[in-house]
């Protein structure tokens, strides 16, 4: 992978003709008279290195007798006068001012507290308890212990300690062991043994952390973090989570924090400027790429569009610049996106659904308290929902037979007379085999004016082998034509081929083969343009191999041919398909790339958007529900609230109203 070295990754260097007392005379007129000249304090100390700065402060002082940051407290108000007097402190007491305020008065900041020292360095660690004593003339572990408690307590004494093993020869022996502990701590024992998570996670290097995780993962079958949500709880869990998301990228763990701080409604200012100080000479042009890459906007145009005036304009010069410009990939981003493939390709992730068999079941009770619900005026629909979302589909299938045994009547078509609207395209969706329901979902797509390829995607792009045969069986028994013919009259050009490769249902099922997986890569690389040099024919020939290695090598070849793609270009396959291609084609390759990635966060994504803004979209929001909620929605729910930091649950509550909402949250199956 491509190193970032020890070259310098901040946003702010040295001025270059830099003089100290022309600068202080330049802020002491921009903040004579009346009213100050912000504009000018801005560019001046946005455009100083800390060091400057400091030098400038003791000009000011021996030219005026006064204290720069008093005055510029004085003459500054609000957001803009906490970063620019927080860009006027030396890291360490910037650092220790954030602290400070995280714990006194009401309440403490626990947020602040974990991204600090979950962040720094060994060196940064023991320069700011330095800068602790000397500014409060206390001593920070001490105020720390008063504040705090419990495990989350031990945790962050450990980390102020600063003693952390720097070296980077790392012995096999001790990983192996280290997971054997950490496993033994969590996972295999009844209750958790915290204490070897504090020393193990406290205390080792980053390089051999990094090593603990991925052979965690090779050996469990699960991600690190995974155990710790399972084991650990409140902000003991947060800190743990933050100190495991630093070892493996720091810049990846403050591009999340600065994309969280933003998105949704108000921002979060203090988290913003904390990090926009802190980093601006440590690693901004890292989290700047990892920003790029991971949310596909650049954080120059995400502060741009969520800030205002003086503020925002101050902001986007510590940011440093606009990648959305250069639409580039880049090695800090490149190395992030392998680790995400590296673990798609060892994480053995259970996938369970919300909706299970009920226990005690009785098809005759069911039938009969269904019929009671329709029969006479008015219709019952509590019960209704309350019976069918409460029921695995085979047991809905057994009702339907009992219903008709019984009543000599079609249970269907009763609920068809007695719902409509939303409520009844799902509760109906329910009542109908999988593989029907998709048939139907796809027939839709179809039918009518223009076609929903949207829908066509997702469905053909999601499914596996054993789902697409059985949606081609019930397609050609529901419709009497088959499902190919349709998708070859009904879609055209290359969007055509990939559908119609994908409804065939003939993806291979075995292992990744290396050899295989390095050509694929290569044919991938010319095919979207980036790869120096062309070794195979014509460009028609090349696009098939591209659909066939997509549309039919098994996923996990997939996974290793997207980190060699990766290896082989220093870019990421679906952030390349995307820059690359267009309209429906782009939308069906990256749909089929995600699903290799991360099939559940694929449709968190799809449920998030067609809840996102005005209207919601509920074809989506019904097909997902209905036909996930027996096979991955419980891990749609993580994946969900992981990446938009609010639950499935509540964007759903908001979003929607009455019985429909209610047949909704019981698919949900929880609040998380």
């Amino acid at each position: 992978m491509a190193n970032t070295g020890n070259r310098y990754r901040g946003s702010i260097t040295d001025y270059a003709d830099f003089d100290s007392n022309r600068d202080a005379e330049a802020l002491y007129t921009a903040m004579k008279g009346f009213g100050s000249d912000k504009e000018a304090i801005l560019e001046l100390i946005t455009s100083r290195s800390n060091k400057q700065r400091q030098e400038i402060c003791q000009s000011y002082k021996s030219l005026y007798g006064k204290d720069l940051i008093g005055d510029l407290k004085y003459e500054l108000t609000g957001k803009f006068e906490r970063l620019i007097v927080g860009l006027m402190r030396p890291l360490a007491y910037f650092d220790a001012k954030e602290i400070k305020d995280a714990i006194s008065g009401v309440g403490t900041d626990e947020k602040c507290l974990i991204e600090i020292l979950a962040s720094r360095t060994n060196q940064q660690i023991h320069q700011l308890a330095e800068a602790y004593k000397d500014a409060y003339e206390r001593n920070l572990e001490e105020d720390i212990i008063a504040d705090t408690s419990g495990h989350f307590k031990k945790m962050l004494v450990v980390l102020l300690q600063g003693t952390r093993e720097e070296d980077d020869v790392v012995s096999e022996d001790l990983v192996a062991q280290d997971v054997k502990d950490l496993y033994e701590a969590g996972e295999l024992k009844w209750g958790t043994d915290e204490a070897q998570f504090i020393y193990i996670l406290g205390n080792r290097s980053k390089q051999h952390l990094r090593l603990v995780f991925d052979e965690y993962l090779k050996t469990t079958g699960i991600p690190i973090e995974t155990s710790i949500r399972g084991e650990l709880s409140g902000d003991f869990e947060k800190l743990m989570l933050a100190v495991v998301k630093c070892i493996r990228s720091t810049a990846e763990y403050f591009a999340e924090r600065l994309f969280k701080a933003m998105k949704g409604l108000g921002t979060r200012d203090n988290t913003l400027i904390r990090i926009m100080v802190s980093r601006s000479e440590l690693d901004m042009l890292d989290i700047r790429e990892v920003f790029r890459t991971k949310y596909e906007k650049s954080l120059y145009s995400m502060i741009k569009n969520d800030t205002s005036g003086e503020y925002k304009k101050a902001l986007l010069k510590l940011c440093g610049g606009d990648d959305d410009a250069a639409g580039q990939f880049f090695p800090e981003a490149a190395k992030v996106a392998y680790q995400m493939w590296e673990l798609s390709a060892v994480a053995r992730v259970e996938l369970k659904g919300t909706v299970r068999p009920a226990p005690n079941f009785d098809p005759e009770a069911d039938a009969k308290a269904l019929r009671k619900a329709m029969k006479g005026l008015g219709t019952d629909e509590d019960t209704i929902i309350d019976i069918i979302t409460h029921r695995s589909n085979d047991q809905r299938q057994q009702i339907r037979q009992t219903f008709k045994s019984h009543f000599g009547r079609d249970l269907m078509a009763d609920l068809k007379s007695e719902i409509s609207g939303s409520l009844a395209k799902l509760i109906l969706g329910l009542m109908m085999p999988p593989a029907h329901y998709d048939a139907k979902q796809l027939k839709k797509a179809m039918e009518g004016a223009g076609t929903d390829e949207q829908a066509l995607i997702e469905i053909l792009a999601t499914r596996n082998n054993q789902e697409i045969q059985a949606i081609n069986e019930a397609y050609q028994e529901d419709y009497h034509k088959s499902l190919e013919d349709d998708l070859t009259s009904d879609t055209s050009g290359y969007l055509k081929r990939i559908l119609v490769s994908l409804a065939t249902g003939n993806r291979d099922e075995g292992p990744e083969n290396s050899e295989q997986a390095r050509e694929d890569a290569q044919v991938i690389a010319e095919i979207l343009e980036i790869a120096d040099t062309t070794t195979s024919g014509d460009k028609l020939s090349l696009e098939t191999r591209f659909m066939s290695i997509l549309c039919s090598r098994s996923y996990q070849h997939l996974r290793r041919v997207f980190q060699e793609f990766i290896k082989m270009t220093n870019h990421d396959v679906e952030h390349t398909i995307k820059k690359e291609m267009s309209g429906d084609v782009r939308d069906a390759l990256v749909a089929i790339v995600q699903s290799v990635k991360n099939k559940p966060l694929f449709f968190a994504d799809k449920l998030y958007k067609s809840m996102k803004g005005a209207g919601t979209d509920e074809k989506t929001l019904t097909r997902i529900m209905v036909s996930r909620s027996e096979t991955d929605l419980l891990n749609i729910r993580r994946e969900f609230i992981e990446k938009y930091d609010k639950s499935l649950h509540h964007v759903i509550e908001s979003d929607n109203s009455g019985d429909y909402l209610k047949a909704l949250l019981a698919l949900c199956g929880g609040e998380d």
